[in-house]
């Protein structure tokens, strides 16, 4: 006989009520959480500037029926389409995915918490155009900062002990969670309707990593955390409409989210929630490449000057072994062929070739005109990937956070070049005021791809001018990046 299973509906789950208690009462009093968070918002908007660029990303883009424009929508910064928050909310994450060069969180999972500002730009722009059309003031870009700093914070300290992809799941997932919490809250859901809106994202199938991994790595890992950002939008607004939530839907037996997706396993926390995320976030700044490989590029573009000096080229390498962390292993480590984009900028051995060879990494890179050199692919098939534990730990440790790499580089000749050895790459907390400045370059860079020079200096001068940026209306702020 089976045994006996209540119906009583039981209380919400604990980690249902931890975000939105958290989401809804927690006051963000760091100042390097403002500020990180200024930064987060101008390179994450650059990096979509940047994508922009690529056909291959804008033919996803605009309104699902050709030819649509939303009253009062919201408008996507860099082009001319002005949609519903959730398709707003899907444009907006993707341009800013697409290149893999937005901000990262790694821990036992791995993540780009600024993916949620598809959703949380879209949200805040739509409300703004529908408050002001309604003779009300509309949200300021402070609301858009705080909500960053929240959404960061739930990714990512859901992030620090829980590892998704050692169970097949793709980190958007965190996306769709954490967008969903925030995008609640500026709609105004009460505390009851916000745990609906949260167990909804939970309750839904989850993306596979099946897109990140070979033999199938392919483009969709560019638009899939504008999938659940904007998946996040539509559950928000779902739960809005008094539709029902599911309590246990991370421990209900069989059934729950722990039993089916996560091994039987609960959830393990490291700390409460406040603004530990965003303080200690990285930037790529100097290498559009997956981030356990920045410090292993920086290690290759620091041997193409050795190289260089003592009259040696990529050729005339024999062998180069990789000393690295277990991530770095399970994620980037491959051999044989790469078969497009977004195969090469998840291969560590691309990455450190076509800096050995050409002294450089740009997005363009990764496009099949560079990949066609067959120095390249000679020059991976020499290079070995070694964990070194101790960098393992250290990349594990909450007080450093490294992401080492080391590179050591033998000749055809004999001769062994001194070993590059890389702990913390240039966007890490730790060489925060070595990269500000650099990612600010990287923001005008953007800039200039996108827009004419005086609209870029218009954008400028409300964007890089904090007091100034958060005590603007969303709407107007977005208005400065249409085109």
């Amino acid at each position: 006989m089976s045994a006996h299973i209540s119906n009583e509906r039981p209380q919400p789950d604990k980690v249902l009520t931890d975000i939105v208690d958290y989401v809804l009462n927690y006051e963000i009093k760091s100042d390097l959480a403002w500020k990180t968070a200024h930064y987060c918002l101008l390179d994450t908007l650059g990096c979509g500037f940047e994508a922009l660029t690529y056909p291959a990303c804008t033919k996803l883009l605009g309104p699902i029926v050709k030819g649509t424009i939303v009253p009062n929508g919201a408008k996507v910064p860099g082009t001319s389409f002005q949609l519903d928050p959730i398709q707003a909310a899907f444009n907006i994450g993707a341009i800013v995915r697409w290149l893999d060069f937005n901000d990262t969180w790694l821990a036992a999972e791995w993540g780009h918490p600024s993916d949620n500002l598809g959703g949380i730009l879209a949200v805040a722009d739509w409300l703004s155009r529908t408050l002001v059309a309604e003779g009300k003031p509309a949200l300021l870009m402070k609301d858009v900062l705080d909500a960053m700093v929240r959404a960061h914070e739930i990714q990512g300290v859901l992030a620090l002990e829980n590892s998704f992809n050692k169970v097949g799941l793709d980190h958007v997932f965190l996306v769709k969670v954490a967008s969903v919490a925030v995008v609640g809250r500026l709609i105004g859901l009460t505390r009851d309707e916000l745990i609906n809106a949260v167990s909804l994202a939970f309750v839904d199938g989850q993306a596979l990593r099946t897109y990140r991994h070979s033999p199938n790595t392919g483009s969709r890992k560019s638009w899939a955390a504008g999938d659940a950002t904007s998946r996040a939008v539509r559950l928000a607004l779902i739960a809005q409409t008094g539709e029902m939530g599911y309590p246990s839907v991370l421990t209900a037996k069989t059934w729950g989210f722990y039993d089916v997706s996560f091994k039987g396993n609960e959830f393990k926390f490291q700390r409460d929630y406040g603004s530990y995320v965003m303080e200690h976030i990285l930037f790529k700044i100097s290498f559009p490449a997956e981030f356990h490989s920045q410090t292993a590029v920086e290690a290759a573009m620091t041997l193409h000057g050795k190289l260089k000096e003592i009259g040696k080229v990529a050729d005339d390498i024999k062998r180069i072994t990789i000393r690295t962390h277990e991530a770095a292993i399970r994620i980037i480590d491959k051999k044989g062929p790469l078969n497009n984009p977004a195969d090469r900028d998840h291969c560590i051995q691309y990455m450190i070739a076509v800096p050995l060879i050409f002294g450089r990494l740009t997005a363009a890179d990764y496009e099949d005109n560079v990949a066609a050199d067959i120095r390249i692919d000679i020059l991976r098939d020499k290079m070995t990937c070694v964990e070194d534990p101790q960098f393992t730990k250290d990349y594990l440790d909450p007080e450093k956070r490294s992401i080492s790499n080391a590179l050591t580089v033998e000749l055809n000749d004999g001769t062994i070049l001194d070993e590059v050895v890389v702990e913390y790459p240039i966007g890490h907390k730790r060489r925060r005021e070595e990269g500000i400045p650099k990612l600010l370059d990287k923001f005008k860079i953007n800039l200039a791809r996108i827009f004419a020079e005086k609209q870029q200096q218009n954008i400028l001068n409300t964007a890089l001018d904090f007091d100034k940026l958060v005590n603007t209306p969303v709407n107007e702020f977005v208005d400065l990046m249409v085109v």
